[in-house]
């Protein structure tokens, strides 16, 4: 069973990247970030001819996340507890948004799903745009909610497999930045707070992909010819419970769809699991697609 994590940077502008990726590499269950679409503007059919279901949480053209998985979803959350809002409303989405905990509006950057035996988030972390930005503190209390939602749902349940996916906006070490124009002290995604928040999470999930490939970017800007040089970033993650790690029997991280035409900056980030592993009910007997 592969899972999959991957910020697509627009999906109206991607699907078919993406459904042809899903189809190629045999992906059962991909987390998707920054959609940039409503659910009644994502192209389902797409998905859908190609054998997956979906579930949504956008808003406008700005964040959104998404699942696509060939098996059914359950237990559908659209944030967590005490998730923070940002900013103000969107125009025409007032309503939808709701607001956190500090009052200001929900933006669309997590969805919980059930697939079997896992608990999965597709997760879009914010990027915080500059130490004195206030959406660094934003970023923070975004991540410190995240954690303590993470510890809760392992306090209840200590064997849950879960995986928490996506675009992380932090290079946790100096070897996942190779982006020049982002420098200690000066940017966000290297800064010592964002590097504690992150680690934060190591009592209770770990990246699944680094001891399998442990050198390798997942991002890599449009500007400054950034890809090729190879000046990349290793912000995307797949981060399991001890439960969920366990099942993992290989990663990659798919560098070459960064190239060709119209690519996302940027790239897949698979894990390989067994099922079997997980001691439960989860059951691998779901319908896959015919191709032709």
């Amino acid at each position: 069973m592969r899972i999959a994590t991957w910020n697509v940077n627009s999906i109206r502008t991607r699907f078919g990247r993406v459904v042809d990726w899903l189809q190629r590499e045999d992906i059962d269950v991909l987390a998707m970030q920054e959609i940039k679409c409503r659910p009644d503007q994502f192209p389902v059919e797409a998905f859908e001819q190609a054998g997956y279901h979906l579930e949504i949480n956008g808003l406008n053209q700005w964040n959104g996340v998404a699942f696509a998985s060939r098996h059914e979803m359950t237990d559908v959350a659209h944030g967590f507890d005490g998730m923070p809002g940002f900013g103000k409303p969107i125009k025409g989405q007032e309503g939808v948004q709701g607001t956190g905990p500090n009052g200001l509006p929900l933006e669309a950057r997590a969805l919980g799903v059930t697939v079997g035996d896992l608990r999965l988030w597709s997760l879009y972390v914010p990027n915080g745009r500059s130490l004195d930005d206030p959406h660094l503190e934003y970023k923070l209390e975004w991540l410190a909610a995240l954690r303590s939602n993470t510890e809760a749902w392992l306090d209840e349940d200590p064997d849950l497999p879960l995986a928490l996916m996506g675009d992380w906006n932090i290079a946790p070490l100096d070897a996942d930045m190779g982006d020049p124009s982002f420098v200690q002290g000066r940017s966000t995604h290297v800064s010592p707070a964002e590097r504690a928040a992150f680690e934060s999470f190591a009592p209770f999930v770990s990246d699944v992909v680094r001891p399998i490939v442990p050198e390798g970017f997942t991002f890599w800007d449009y500007k400054a010819g950034r890809f090729p040089k190879n000046e990349g970033m290793r912000i995307d993650f797949i981060m399991g419970s001890q439960a969920f790690a366990d099942t993992v029997t290989g990663a990659s991280i798919h560098r070459d769809e960064r190239r060709g035409d119209a690519p996302s900056d940027h790239v897949p980030v698979v894990a390989d699991i067994d099922p079997s592993l997980l001691g439960g009910t989860f059951e691998d007997d779901y319908d896959r697609p015919m191709v032709f």
